[in-house]
C-alpha cells in the first residue's frame, strides 16, 4: 500500500502509562496524530474536542480512524487486545509484556505469521539514542571483548495491597513480569541471536502470592556472564554496568533516560562521560520510531522489540517466574 504520510493512533486505556505517551502529541509532527482515546473511566480525559472518546475499547480497534494503536490496559488484557487490533489490521504498539507467559506470546507470533512490521512491545528506553550511542562506544576496539554485565531495576513500595496491579495475580502482578524485561532486554541487545542461557534464576514471594524480587544469571553467546536483578522490595540503584577486558563501562539512567544523559566510560588510563542529548522524551523516541518501523521508512531498527524478541524475552522471564533453583 505504499508509504503511509501520516500515521493516525489511537490510545487504549488512559492510566499512568496513557497519559504519558498522549503527552507524545502535544509537539506538532508531520508523521503522526492522535485521533482517538478509549477509556474505562472517564476521568481525567483530555479536554480537546479534536480527538474521538470510545467508551469501548473495540469500537475503538475497529474504527477506520486509526491507522496504529497503543495499548496501555492492565497485563492480561493485553493478549486479547493485541489479536484483536490484528485482526482489524492495525499497527500495534504495546505496553510490556505482551502476554502473561511465553505461550500467550507465541500465540501472538502464530498470529502475525505473514504479517511485517505490525506490532513493537513498548520497552521505550531501546528507542532513545542513548541506547544506540553505548553500541556505538563499545565498537572501541581498545576496550577488548565485553566479560559481564550487571543490569538491576528496583523500586520500594511501601505497602503491598492486595488489589494493586503490581501485587495481583491475577492481572499479571509480581517484580519479575513487570520489570524483568528490562535487564533481559538489555543483554538481548548482545546475543547476535544465539539462544540466551539461563544458568540459574531465584525470587521470593510475598503475601499475595506474587514474586517481590529475583535474581538470574545468563551467559550471552557462550561468554559473557549476565546477571539481573528486579525488586519491588527495595530501591535499587537502577544501572547497566558492562565490563569489558579493558574498561567499565555505565548507564546510570539505562531505562528512563531523561532528555540530557551521560555514559561513563573508564579504563586504565582514562575516565569520560559521553553526554547524549535530545530534545525529545523516551516516549516520544519509542512513539516516532514505532511509527517510522509501520510505515516501512526503517524496517530495519533493530533496536525495538518486535514479536521475535519479545519471544526470547517472555520465554526467559516465563522460565524465571517458574523456577527457584
Amino acid at each position: 500500500n505504499g508509504l503511509i504520510d501520516m500515521m493516525n493512533w489511537g490510545i487504549i486505556g488512559f492510566g499512568r502509562m496513557g497519559k504519558q505517551y498522549f503527552d507524545c502529541f502535544h509537539q506538532k509532527n508531520s508523521k503522526l496524530k492522535l485521533v482517538c482515546i478509549s477509556s474505562k473511566t472517564k476521568k481525567n480525559l483530555p479536554k480537546n474536542m479534536n480527538i474521538e472518546f470510545f467508551q469501548s475499547y473495540s469500537d475503538l480497534i475497529s474504527s477506520n480512524l486509526v491507522d496504529a494503536i497503543y495499548i496501555s490496559t492492565l497485563n492480561n488484557t493485553h493478549k486479547n487486545l493485541v489479536i484483536e487490533a490484528i485482526n482489524n489490521d492495525k499497527k500495534i504498539l504495546c505496553e510490556k509484556p505482551l502476554g502473561l507467559n511465553y505461550e500467550e506470546v507465541k500465540e501472538l507470533d502464530i498470529k502475525l505469521k505473514n504479517k511485517k512490521n505490525l506490532l513493537n512491545e513498548a520497552i521505550a528506553y531501546r528507542a532513545h539514542p542513548q541506547t544506540r550511542e553505548l553500541l556505538k562506544i563499545l565498537k572501541d576496539k581498545e576496550f577488548g571483548r565485553i566479560k559481564a554485565i550487571d543490569s538491576n531495576f528496583g523500586f520500594k513500595v511501601r505497602k503491598i495491597k492486595k488489589d494493586s496491579r503490581l501485587f495481583n495475580k491475577e492481572v499479571g502482578g509480581g517484580s519479575i513480569l513487570d520489570l524483568g524485561c528490562y535487564p533481559i532486554s538489555f543483554f538481548s541487545l548482545f546475543s547476535n541471536n544465539k539462544e540466551m542461557k539461563i544458568i540459574k534464576s531465584q525470587h521470593n514471594m510475598c503475601e499475595t502470592n506474587v514474586d517481590i524480587d529475583g535474581e538470574i544469571s545468563l551467559k550471552i553467546n557462550d561468554e559473557i556472564d549476565a546477571h539481573g536483578t528486579v525488586s519491588l522490595r527495595d530501591n535499587l540503584n537502577n544501572f547497566c554496568k558492562i565490563y569489558c577486558e579493558n574498561a567499565q563501562i555505565t548507564l546510570s539512567e539505562p531505562w528512563l533516560p531523561q532528555k540530557k544523559t551521560f555514559i561513563e566510560v573508564e579504563t586504565k588510563s582514562r575516565y569520560y562521560k559521553k553526554i547524549v542529548s535530545t530534545n525529545k522524551s523516551v516516549y516520544e523516541h519509542q512513539i516516532e520510531a514505532s511509527t517510522d518501523f509501520f510505515s516501512d521508512k526503517n524496517p530495519n531498527l533493530k533496536l525495538l522489540i518486535g514479536i521475535e524478541q519479545s519471544l526470547e524475552i517472555s520465554k526467559i522471564i516465563d522460565f524465571w517466574i517458574k523456577n527457584n533453583n
